[in-house]
């Protein structure tokens, strides 16, 4: 398993890093992310999805449970999901609208709040940790799968943006 920690001091540098992840995101990639309410979720997100180059509004999906986007993807149109569990009562709620089947080989699913269905989700290729620390936030990307490693990968040669 490979990893990757660093310090975001502000939203600025939530923001680079989201912008960074977009340059590394392939089809079929699962991504969980862990953290407290405000630690930077939604955030990363929005900024992951507008550098990725979706230009309306992202809005956090927490009452509809989840939001689809169409970005271009290396030249090729790539539908990214975007879940938010905090709401979700039970696991079931999450197969019975039917979410399960977003997560295949051509979408990009991005989850806040996995542990409320983590008993139905598929595992993830990427798990990624946010914490508050002081003023900003400590973030930790953990690989699970081969996706996840060339994720990583392609993130620490990624520029600074």
């Amino acid at each position: 398993m490979s990893h990757y920690k660093t310090y975001l001091a502000d939203e600025a540098a939530t923001q680079a890093l989201g912008k960074r992840l977009a340059h590394c995101l392939a089809p079929g990639l699962t991504i969980y992310l862990h953290g407290d309410l405000g630690a930077g979720k939604t955030a990363l997100t929005r900024a992951l999805l507008h550098a990725a180059g979706y230009t309306g509004h992202v809005k956090s999906p927490t009452y509809t449970l989840a939001e689809p986007y169409t970005v271009s993807l290396r030249g090729k149109e790539i539908r990214i999901m975007h879940f938010d569990l905090y709401r979700m009562i039970s696991a079931e709620e999450f197969l019975d609208a039917g979410f399960r089947e977003e997560f295949n080989a051509t979408n990009i699913c991005i989850v806040e709040w996995p542990e409320k269905a983590d008993t139905v989700l598929p595992p993830p290729d990427l798990n990624v940790f946010l914490s508050i620390a002081g003023e900003g936030r400590d973030v930790e990307l953990q690989a699970l799968s081969d996706k996840g490693s060339e994720c990583l990968t392609r993130l620490q040669f990624a520029p600074n943006l």
